[in-house]
């Protein structure tokens, strides 16, 4: 412990973030990080706790406490107060293969479970980390190496996601051969398209992917698998809007069971990208999207172009609706702001959370309140109000004469108890419809599971989430020899810190059918 009366002398301070008026102006990251000494600090508030629950990552009434990682944070803490930056690095390594990424876009759960928390502020256990890993880059810790002894073993990875890049490192350490197939132009997945600049800009992730590739791990990009009559189903998405958008004109495939033959394992680790619709009269109104695809349409065009290509879908002097809450329908909104829209709208379901913990949510668990997050902070500050609108949902999609949806009939909910299930029920409440003018919709209303042409190509078994299908929740392993599964594409839609421990996990099992062993942790 380094300080032991740290948390007593020290408030807790983050980084200081532009003002929402003047962040807007681009899509930049907006914080400026801690001076070093102040940082040391900040570490000098942990408490190195007899049970430190930051690290735990246990399930606590259905909710993660903890970092899922089970990261060491009490020890690279002490590290940083002390300023052996070096060994901190090393100590966050042994679990953590993407640190840079964590520390940007993970909500923080060891934050919330933090001891501190209970009767004060946690520590800054995020910041303290991006603090270590850019520290490490900065000083050419990072390894970079190829390893000096190669097993002679073939792993081919599908996707290069979080839980993807995860298999990929932790295979490439033990001498394996790994080469990654994505079917976009970058690798990254769901961090290069599917999270907005402002929140991971993508030069840290192609930092990452040059040192994945010096050590040996190689990429093939633009390329799709999928083979028979799946392979007609490949990357065309469901909004055909978005097609002209969203087309690779230079995607390749490569047939399944020619992987099966080349390589020793197939992890498929292609995410949950089949987003859930919203059936309402009028749905097929032209200027109704995707949340995701309009995401990463306008990342796309940013770093192709800096959107000078006009691929994407543009809301300056629109009225844009976003019908979802969470990270992705808050993205859509600071994305939408940013364009220069005239308003924005976001309809959430469910009521609004308590501002702090009720008496039934107590800590470590995962607090249930309500959180504004930096696009709805943005949109208070451009339009004069909160952008949410809760308990209510779009009715119907009003269209003009062309076509074009020009509004939306929503009606407020009403949610009671069912007395015999116990369970929450919606209804509508009569008379309590009204309409809201919208030439943009954002659809962010979460995923159904995995885009099943990649399963169905390898013969995978789906669950009854269109998951792919293992022996128990812990297990990576499908129905097909040789064939695992990771991430999103195994648990559902999730966080990026879970993707990474799954990816991690994932490596073990491959190891194990490679070699009849593993010493992955």
């Amino acid at each position: 412990m380094g300080k032991p009366t740290g948390f007593l002398e020290y408030e807790r301070k983050t980084s200081a973030e532009l003002a929402p008026k003047d962040r807007i102006k681009n899509f930049n990251e907006f914080h400026t990080p801690l001076s070093r000494d102040e940082q040391r600090k900040q570490a000098a508030r942990c408490m190195d706790c007899g049970v430190p629950f930051c690290q735990a990552g246990m399930n606590i009434c259905g909710m993660t406490s903890g970092c899922p990682l089970n990261n060491l944070i009490p020890e690279w803490n002490d590290m940083l107060y002390n300023d052996n930056l070096e060994q901190a690095f090393a100590r966050l390594s042994k679990t953590n293969c993407f640190p840079e990424f964590t520390s940007r876009v993970c909500p923080a759960l060891c934050e919330k479970a933090c001891t501190c928390n209970l009767n004060g502020d946690p520590v800054s256990v995020r910041e303290n980390e991006r603090a270590i890993i850019e520290y490490a880059f900065a000083n050419d810790l990072v390894n970079d190496k190829q390893p000096k002894v190669h097993s002679g073993k073939k792993v081919a990875v599908i996707g290069s996601g979080p839980s993807g890049l995860a298999v990929a490192d932790q295979l490439i350490g033990r001498g394996h051969d790994v080469t990654v197939y994505e079917r976009s132009d970058r690798p990254g997945g769901l961090l290069m398209y599917g999270i907005p600049n402002m929140k991971l800009e993508k030069q840290i992730i192609d930092r990452r992917i040059d040192v994945m590739k010096k050590r040996g791990i190689k990429f093939v990009l633009n390329t799709e698998v999928a083979t028979g009559k799946a392979s007609a189903k490949a990357v065309c998405p469901k909004d055909d809007q978005m097609t002209g958008y969203l087309k690779n004109k230079n995607l390749k495939y490569v047939k399944a069971e020619d992987l099966l033959k080349e390589y020793d394992a197939v992890v498929l680790a292609c995410g949950a990208t089949n987003p859930r619709d919203i059936k309402a009269p009028g749905r097929d109104a032209k200027g109704i999207y995707f949340a995701v695809d309009f995401l990463k349409t306008t990342t796309m065009s940013l770093v192709n172009s800096g959107f000078a290509d006009k691929q994407f879908v543009n809301c300056k002097g629109k009225n844009v609706l976003v019908i979802g809450g969470g990270d992705t329908g808050n993205d859509c909104v600071g994305t939408a702001v940013r364009e220069g829209a005239v308003s924005v709208t976001q309809l959430e379901m469910m009521p609004k959370a308590p501002d702090t913990r009720t008496p039934d949510n107590p800590w470590p668990e995962w607090p249930k309140i309500c959180k504004t997050d930096y696009g709805q902070q943005e949109a208070i500050a451009v339009y004069g109000h909160d952008p949410r609108i809760y308990e209510t949902t779009v009715k119907e999609f009003i269209k003009d004469k062309d076509g074009n949806v020009k509004a939306a009939k929503c009606v407020k909910l009403d949610w009671k108890k069912d007395p015999e299930t116990g369970r929450m029920t919606m209804t509508e409440i009569e008379g309590s419809e009204y309409i809201v003018d919208c030439d943009v919709v954002l659809i962010a209303a979460g995923f159904l599971g995995c885009q099943t042409y990649v399963a169905e190509s390898f013969g995978v078994e789906l669950n009854e989430r269109t998951n792919v299908k293992t022996p128990c929740p812990n297990s990576y392993t499908t129905n097909v020899p040789k064939v695992f599964v990771a991430g999103d594409m195994h648990r559902g839609q999730s966080l990026v810190v879970w993707a990474i421990r799954e990816g991690r996990e994932a490596a073990m099992a491959v190891e194990e059918l490679l070699l009849g062993y593993t010493n992955l942790q």
